[in-house]
């Protein structure tokens, strides 16, 4: 059940978001985009994004493999945005998510502490960009 006056947002969100990192990229900035991606038709827009841009596209994949660990962290967390409900454990589990066909890099939160995710995500990044 969603707050009074919250509204789903769904693709529209992902085409406003394609279109602020497309002219961010245009105007020479980098852009770092956090988001599920659960499907590849939103993951193909990212890399049409990156192509109009010409410019790289690095995707990184994190996943929590401890599912208590996990479900402890959903349910700490705390809406960050007005009206905004997360989603519940049921909901999560019950999410569809499309395996990557794409090249990224996987990470696992449950067994590597942020400063070795940063390393990775450091040493990735620089195998991509040279």
């Amino acid at each position: 059940m969603k707050g009074a006056g919250a509204v789903e947002i769904g693709s529209a969100g992902y085409a406003v978001a394609n279109a602020l990192a497309l002219a961010n990229l245009q105007l020479g900035h980098c852009v770092v985009v956090d988001c599920v991606n659960p499907v590849g038709e939103s993951r193909r827009a990212w890399r049409n994004v990156a192509d109009q841009a010409s410019t790289h596209l690095i995707d990184i994949h994190l996943i929590c493999s401890d599912p208590a660990e996990h479900r402890r962290r959903l349910e700490g967390r705390l809406p960050d945005i007005p009206d905004h409900r997360l989603p519940t454990w049921d909901e999560v589990l019950a999410h569809a998510f499309e395996p990557l066909s794409e090249e990224h890099l996987n990470l696992d939160t449950a067994t590597h502490s942020p400063g070795e995710l940063i390393d990775c995500c450091e040493v990735y990044i620089s195998t991509k960009v040279g």
